[in-house]
Protein backbone atom coordinates (compact mmCIF):
# COMPACT_ATOMS: atom_id res chain seq x y z
CA UNK A 1 0.00 0.00 0.00
CA UNK A 2 1.16 2.95 -0.89
CA UNK A 3 2.66 5.58 1.88
CA UNK A 4 2.65 9.30 2.07
CA UNK A 5 4.94 11.15 4.41
CA UNK A 6 5.35 14.63 2.52
CA UNK A 7 2.89 16.34 4.65
CA UNK A 8 5.03 19.71 5.51
CA UNK A 9 4.77 19.84 1.10
CA UNK A 10 0.92 19.24 1.17
CA UNK A 11 -2.08 17.53 3.48
CA UNK A 12 -5.06 15.55 2.05
CA UNK A 13 -8.44 17.22 2.53
CA UNK A 14 -9.83 16.48 5.49
CA UNK A 15 -13.32 15.12 4.55
CA UNK A 16 -15.38 16.99 6.96
CA UNK A 17 -13.61 19.49 4.84
CA UNK A 18 -15.19 18.15 1.70
CA UNK A 19 -18.75 18.17 3.21
CA UNK A 20 -18.11 21.74 3.93
CA UNK A 21 -17.17 23.03 0.35
CA UNK A 22 -19.91 21.02 -1.62
CA UNK A 23 -22.46 23.20 -1.10
CA UNK A 24 -20.56 25.87 -2.52
CA UNK A 25 -19.64 24.27 -5.38
CA UNK A 26 -22.84 23.29 -6.72
CA UNK A 27 -26.37 24.40 -4.72
CA UNK A 28 -25.29 28.28 -3.34
CA UNK A 29 -23.11 29.73 -6.19
CA UNK A 30 -24.04 33.64 -5.80
CA UNK A 31 -21.74 36.18 -6.05
CA UNK A 32 -20.40 36.98 -2.33
CA UNK A 33 -20.48 41.10 -3.74
CA UNK A 34 -23.71 40.87 -5.23
CA UNK A 35 -27.02 42.44 -3.10
CA UNK A 36 -29.29 39.64 -3.26
CA UNK A 37 -30.47 36.48 -1.27
CA UNK A 38 -27.94 34.67 -3.58
CA UNK A 39 -24.44 37.14 -2.91
CA UNK A 40 -25.90 37.67 0.71
CA UNK A 41 -25.80 33.46 1.50
CA UNK A 42 -22.21 33.34 0.42
CA UNK A 43 -20.81 36.49 1.85
CA UNK A 44 -22.34 34.82 5.39
CA UNK A 45 -20.19 31.97 4.23
CA UNK A 46 -16.82 34.26 3.63
CA UNK A 47 -17.54 35.95 6.84
CA UNK A 48 -17.74 33.10 8.51
CA UNK A 49 -14.59 31.11 7.46
CA UNK A 50 -12.80 34.62 8.19
CA UNK A 51 -13.59 34.23 11.79
CA UNK A 52 -13.00 30.62 12.21
CA UNK A 53 -9.17 31.66 10.78
CA UNK A 54 -8.87 34.58 12.86
CA UNK A 55 -9.53 31.95 16.18
CA UNK A 56 -7.07 29.98 14.78
CA UNK A 57 -4.58 32.28 14.33
CA UNK A 58 -5.16 34.68 17.42
CA UNK A 59 -6.14 37.70 15.79
CA UNK A 60 -9.21 39.48 14.62
CA UNK A 61 -11.46 39.20 11.67
CA UNK A 62 -11.00 42.16 10.42
CA UNK A 63 -7.15 41.46 9.97
CA UNK A 64 -7.58 38.59 7.68
CA UNK A 65 -6.94 39.07 4.10
CA UNK A 66 -7.71 35.99 1.60
CA UNK A 67 -5.42 35.09 -0.92
CA UNK A 68 -4.72 32.32 -3.28
CA UNK A 69 -2.36 30.90 -1.04
CA UNK A 70 0.71 31.28 0.87
CA UNK A 71 3.25 33.02 -1.72
CA UNK A 72 0.55 35.36 -2.59
CA UNK A 73 0.36 36.04 1.03
CA UNK A 74 3.93 36.57 1.59
CA UNK A 75 4.24 38.98 -1.47
CA UNK A 76 1.26 40.86 -0.58
CA UNK A 77 3.20 41.06 2.92
CA UNK A 78 6.47 42.00 1.40
CA UNK A 79 5.21 43.98 -1.59
CA UNK A 80 2.39 45.20 -0.24
CA UNK A 81 3.63 46.84 3.04
CA UNK A 82 6.80 48.76 1.46
CA UNK A 83 5.29 49.93 -1.96
CA UNK A 84 4.06 53.08 -0.38
CA UNK A 85 6.84 54.48 0.93
CA UNK A 86 10.49 55.61 0.54
CA UNK A 87 13.10 52.70 -0.18
CA UNK A 88 15.36 51.30 2.73
CA UNK A 89 16.12 48.31 3.95
CA UNK A 90 14.20 44.70 4.45
CA UNK A 91 16.08 41.74 6.88
CA UNK A 92 15.19 38.33 5.97
CA UNK A 93 16.19 35.25 7.55
CA UNK A 94 18.43 33.00 5.15
CA UNK A 95 15.42 30.33 5.61
CA UNK A 96 13.06 31.73 4.31
CA UNK A 97 10.78 30.10 1.97
CA UNK A 98 11.32 30.78 -1.67
CA UNK A 99 8.41 33.08 -2.44
CA UNK A 100 9.25 35.59 0.56
CA UNK A 101 13.10 35.50 -0.62
CA UNK A 102 12.26 35.70 -3.86
CA UNK A 103 9.54 38.55 -3.33
CA UNK A 104 12.05 40.52 -1.25
CA UNK A 105 15.29 40.43 -3.73
CA UNK A 106 12.34 41.68 -6.32
CA UNK A 107 12.21 44.95 -4.58
CA UNK A 108 15.55 45.45 -4.99
CA UNK A 109 14.14 46.84 -8.38
CA UNK A 110 12.93 49.34 -6.86
CA UNK A 111 15.75 50.58 -4.74
CA UNK A 112 15.53 48.47 -1.36
CA UNK A 113 18.21 46.61 -0.40
CA UNK A 114 17.99 43.20 1.56
CA UNK A 115 19.93 42.35 4.21
CA UNK A 116 20.51 38.31 5.35
CA UNK A 117 19.64 37.28 8.42
CA UNK A 118 22.24 34.56 9.75
CA UNK A 119 21.25 31.32 11.51
CA UNK A 120 23.10 29.09 13.76
CA UNK A 121 23.84 25.37 13.32
CA UNK A 122 20.59 25.07 14.30
CA UNK A 123 18.73 26.91 11.65
CA UNK A 124 17.77 29.18 14.54
CA UNK A 125 17.93 32.99 14.46
CA UNK A 126 19.13 34.37 17.52
CA UNK A 127 18.57 38.11 19.23
CA UNK A 128 21.98 38.31 18.64
CA UNK A 129 21.82 38.02 14.93
CA UNK A 130 18.66 39.55 14.36
CA UNK A 131 20.07 42.71 15.78
CA UNK A 132 23.60 42.66 14.21
CA UNK A 133 21.12 42.97 10.96
CA UNK A 134 19.16 45.73 11.49
CA UNK A 135 20.29 49.27 10.09
CA UNK A 136 18.79 52.66 10.23
CA UNK A 137 16.87 52.42 7.55
CA UNK A 138 15.68 48.42 8.24
CA UNK A 139 12.19 49.19 7.77
CA UNK A 140 10.42 45.40 7.94
CA UNK A 141 12.11 42.12 9.57
CA UNK A 142 10.89 38.70 8.22
CA UNK A 143 11.37 35.44 10.03
CA UNK A 144 9.29 32.44 9.57
CA UNK A 145 7.49 30.54 12.57
CA UNK A 146 8.85 27.51 11.74
CA UNK A 147 10.96 26.19 9.18
CA UNK A 148 9.35 23.70 6.19
CA UNK A 149 12.33 21.62 5.59
CA UNK A 150 13.85 20.98 8.86
CA UNK A 151 10.73 22.29 11.01
CA UNK A 152 13.19 24.30 13.42
CA UNK A 153 10.54 26.56 15.88
CA UNK A 154 11.67 30.45 15.98
CA UNK A 155 10.90 32.72 19.04
CA UNK A 156 9.09 35.08 17.28
CA UNK A 157 8.01 36.63 20.38
CA UNK A 158 11.36 37.76 21.57
CA UNK A 159 12.56 38.42 17.89
CA UNK A 160 9.56 40.83 17.72
CA UNK A 161 10.94 42.77 21.09
CA UNK A 162 13.72 43.91 19.75
CA UNK A 163 11.69 44.94 15.73
CA UNK A 164 9.21 46.91 18.33
CA UNK A 165 12.05 48.46 20.22
CA UNK A 166 13.25 49.87 16.67
CA UNK A 167 9.83 50.59 15.15
CA UNK A 168 10.37 47.98 12.86
CA UNK A 169 7.61 45.82 11.05
CA UNK A 170 7.45 42.24 11.66
CA UNK A 171 6.15 39.61 9.33
CA UNK A 172 6.16 35.41 10.36
CA UNK A 173 5.07 33.02 7.66
CA UNK A 174 3.42 30.46 9.64
CA UNK A 175 2.45 28.34 7.23
CA UNK A 176 4.43 25.43 8.41
CA UNK A 177 3.20 26.02 12.20
CA UNK A 178 -0.84 26.91 12.08
CA UNK A 179 -2.34 23.64 12.61
CA UNK A 180 0.78 21.71 14.29
CA UNK A 181 1.80 24.18 16.70
CA UNK A 182 -0.09 27.08 18.58
CA UNK A 183 0.30 30.52 17.32
CA UNK A 184 -1.07 33.67 18.65
CA UNK A 185 -0.64 37.00 15.83
CA UNK A 186 -1.82 39.13 19.07
CA UNK A 187 0.16 37.86 21.57
CA UNK A 188 3.09 37.54 19.64
CA UNK A 189 3.56 41.41 18.53
CA UNK A 190 4.41 40.47 14.92
CA UNK A 191 2.36 42.96 12.37
CA UNK A 192 1.64 40.55 9.74
CA UNK A 193 1.43 36.80 9.08
CA UNK A 194 1.16 34.62 6.21
CA UNK A 195 -0.84 31.44 6.13
CA UNK A 196 -2.04 28.97 3.87
CA UNK A 197 -5.03 26.21 3.87
CA UNK A 198 -3.16 23.35 2.06
CA UNK A 199 -0.76 22.93 5.22
CA UNK A 200 -3.58 22.06 7.65
CA UNK A 201 -5.97 19.30 5.78
CA UNK A 202 -7.17 22.35 3.70
CA UNK A 203 -7.98 22.46 -0.07
CA UNK A 204 -4.89 24.29 -2.50
CA UNK A 205 -5.05 27.25 -3.69
CA UNK A 206 -6.22 29.26 -0.65
CA UNK A 207 -3.95 31.34 1.95
CA UNK A 208 -4.42 34.27 4.20
CA UNK A 209 -2.61 37.18 5.29
CA UNK A 210 -2.70 38.60 8.77
CA UNK A 211 -2.41 41.97 9.08
CA UNK A 212 -2.45 44.77 11.50
CA UNK A 213 -4.50 47.22 10.23
CA UNK A 214 -1.91 50.41 11.18
CA UNK A 215 -0.11 49.20 7.94
CA UNK A 216 -1.45 50.99 4.93
CA UNK A 217 -0.58 47.82 2.51
CA UNK A 218 -1.04 48.67 -1.18
CA UNK A 219 -3.09 45.96 -3.32
CA UNK A 220 -1.06 44.38 -5.65
CA UNK A 221 -4.04 43.58 -7.75
CA UNK A 222 -6.58 46.20 -8.90
CA UNK A 223 -10.27 45.45 -9.92
CA UNK A 224 -13.22 44.55 -7.79
CA UNK A 225 -11.69 45.94 -4.61
CA UNK A 226 -12.44 42.82 -3.06
CA UNK A 227 -11.22 41.73 0.61
CA UNK A 228 -11.20 45.86 1.91
CA UNK A 229 -9.73 46.70 -1.59
CA UNK A 230 -6.61 44.71 -0.63
CA UNK A 231 -6.54 42.13 -2.92
CA UNK A 232 -9.14 42.62 -6.05
CA UNK A 233 -10.68 39.45 -7.65
CA UNK A 234 -14.01 37.33 -7.09
CA UNK A 235 -13.71 35.17 -3.81
CA UNK A 236 -12.98 31.35 -4.12
CA UNK A 237 -16.05 30.62 -1.51
CA UNK A 238 -15.57 26.98 -1.80
CA UNK A 239 -11.99 26.85 -0.70
CA UNK A 240 -11.91 29.23 1.65
CA UNK A 241 -15.55 27.78 3.53
CA UNK A 242 -13.23 24.80 3.28
CA UNK A 243 -9.92 26.98 4.80
CA UNK A 244 -12.25 27.94 7.21
CA UNK A 245 -13.50 24.65 8.29
CA UNK A 246 -9.78 23.16 8.44
CA UNK A 247 -8.67 26.00 10.48
CA UNK A 248 -11.23 25.67 13.17
CA UNK A 249 -10.84 21.58 13.00
CA UNK A 250 -7.61 22.13 13.35
CA UNK A 251 -7.33 24.69 16.34
CA UNK A 252 -9.93 21.69 17.97
CA UNK A 253 -7.48 18.95 17.26
CA UNK A 254 -4.22 20.41 17.78
CA UNK A 255 -3.19 19.01 21.01
CA UNK A 256 -4.14 15.29 20.14
CA UNK A 257 -2.89 15.83 16.52
CA UNK A 258 0.79 16.98 18.11
CA UNK A 259 1.03 14.57 20.04
CA UNK A 260 0.30 11.67 17.72
CA UNK A 261 2.78 13.24 15.08
CA UNK A 262 5.55 13.68 17.80
CA UNK A 263 4.89 10.26 18.82
CA UNK A 264 5.48 9.26 15.20
CA UNK A 265 8.25 11.53 15.58
CA UNK A 266 10.13 10.37 18.10
CA UNK A 267 9.98 6.67 16.88
CA UNK A 268 11.77 6.90 13.65
CA UNK A 269 14.20 9.31 15.12
CA UNK A 270 14.92 6.39 17.71
CA UNK A 271 15.56 3.99 14.93
CA UNK A 272 17.33 6.19 12.60
CA UNK A 273 19.87 7.45 15.76
CA UNK A 274 20.59 3.30 15.72
CA UNK A 275 22.19 3.96 11.68
CA UNK A 276 25.63 5.58 11.90
CA UNK A 277 25.50 6.93 8.39
CA UNK A 278 21.96 8.63 9.38
CA UNK A 279 22.58 12.45 10.44
CA UNK A 280 19.63 13.95 11.57
CA UNK A 281 19.50 18.30 11.25
CA UNK A 282 18.58 20.05 13.89
CA UNK A 283 17.99 17.15 16.47
CA UNK A 284 18.18 18.91 19.59
CA UNK A 285 16.73 22.05 18.46
CA UNK A 286 12.84 22.53 19.22
CA UNK A 287 10.69 21.23 16.04
CA UNK A 288 7.74 21.19 14.72
CA UNK A 289 6.15 17.82 16.06
CA UNK A 290 5.59 15.81 12.91
CA UNK A 291 9.41 16.69 11.17
CA UNK A 292 12.58 15.46 10.65
CA UNK A 293 14.98 15.87 7.90
CA UNK A 294 17.84 14.04 7.53
CA UNK A 295 21.03 12.24 5.27
CA UNK A 296 22.21 9.03 4.91
CA UNK A 297 25.95 9.23 4.09
CA UNK A 298 26.81 8.09 0.53
CA UNK A 299 23.01 8.45 -0.71
CA UNK A 300 21.97 11.61 -3.24
CA UNK A 301 18.93 12.74 -1.90
CA UNK A 302 16.71 12.90 -5.06
CA UNK A 303 18.28 9.57 -5.84
CA UNK A 304 17.04 8.05 -2.65
CA UNK A 305 13.72 9.47 -3.02
CA UNK A 306 13.17 7.80 -6.12
CA UNK A 307 13.99 4.41 -4.87
CA UNK A 308 11.92 4.89 -2.02
CA UNK A 309 8.88 6.36 -4.06
CA UNK A 310 9.74 2.87 -6.47
CA UNK A 311 9.00 1.60 -2.96
CA UNK A 312 5.65 3.24 -2.79
CA UNK A 313 6.51 5.93 0.18
CA UNK A 314 6.34 9.80 -0.44
CA UNK A 315 8.97 12.06 1.03
CA UNK A 316 10.79 14.91 -0.18
CA UNK A 317 14.48 16.38 -0.28
CA UNK A 318 13.44 19.80 0.42
CA UNK A 319 10.64 22.20 -0.25
CA UNK A 320 8.19 20.81 -2.63
CA UNK A 321 8.96 24.55 -5.04
CA UNK A 322 11.96 23.48 -4.89
CA UNK A 323 11.61 19.98 -6.89
CA UNK A 324 13.81 19.02 -9.66
CA UNK A 325 16.44 21.51 -8.85
CA UNK A 326 19.84 19.95 -8.53
CA UNK A 327 21.30 22.71 -5.94
CA UNK A 328 21.54 21.82 -2.34
CA UNK A 329 19.35 23.26 0.55
CA UNK A 330 19.35 26.87 1.24
CA UNK A 331 18.25 26.28 4.31
CA UNK A 332 21.07 23.64 5.00
CA UNK A 333 23.67 25.46 3.29
CA UNK A 334 22.98 28.72 5.48
CA UNK A 335 22.95 26.40 8.82
CA UNK A 336 26.70 25.44 7.08
CA UNK A 337 25.93 21.68 6.42
CA UNK A 338 28.77 20.52 3.92
CA UNK A 339 27.09 21.14 0.58
CA UNK A 340 27.46 17.04 -0.38
CA UNK A 341 25.40 15.82 3.13
CA UNK A 342 23.42 18.81 1.58
CA UNK A 343 22.23 17.23 -1.14
CA UNK A 344 21.92 13.84 0.69
CA UNK A 345 18.69 15.10 2.49
CA UNK A 346 15.62 13.43 3.53
CA UNK A 347 12.47 15.38 4.71
CA UNK A 348 9.77 13.00 6.13
CA UNK A 349 6.56 15.13 7.98
CA UNK A 350 4.17 12.83 9.19
CA UNK A 351 0.35 13.48 8.97
CA UNK A 352 -2.83 13.16 11.18
CA UNK A 353 -3.42 9.78 9.47
CA UNK A 354 -0.01 8.16 9.86
CA UNK A 355 0.43 5.16 12.02
CA UNK A 356 3.29 3.88 14.10
CA UNK A 357 3.23 1.09 11.28
CA UNK A 358 4.45 3.15 8.79
CA UNK A 359 7.14 4.05 10.50
CA UNK A 360 7.70 0.56 10.65
CA UNK A 361 7.14 -0.07 7.34
CA UNK A 362 9.46 3.25 6.59
CA UNK A 363 12.50 1.94 8.07
CA UNK A 364 12.29 -1.69 6.58
CA UNK A 365 12.18 0.03 3.03
CA UNK A 366 14.95 2.50 3.96
CA UNK A 367 17.19 -0.39 5.24
CA UNK A 368 16.75 -2.47 2.63
CA UNK A 369 17.80 0.45 0.14
CA UNK A 370 20.54 1.34 2.19
CA UNK A 371 22.15 -2.50 3.29
CA UNK A 372 21.34 -3.55 -0.70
Amino acid sequence: MPLYLDNNATTALDPQVLDAMLPYMQAIYGNPSSVHRYGRLTRDALEQARVQVARLAGAQPGQVIFTSGGTEANNLAIKGSLSGIAAGRIAVSAIEHASLLDAAHAMEKRAWQVDVIAVDQNGIVSEGALSAALRDSTRLVSVMQANNETGVIQDVNSLCRITQAHDIWFHTDASQAAGKIAIDFAASGVNMMTLSSHKLYGPQGVGALIADRAIDIEAQLQGGGQERGLRSGTENIAGIVGFGMAAEIAQQQLDSRAEHTKNLRNALQRELDNISSIRTFAATADRLPNTVQFSVQGFDGEALLMQLDRKGIAVSSGSACHSGKTEPSHVLMAMGVEEQTARNAIRVSFGKDNKAEDVTLFMDVLKDIIEG
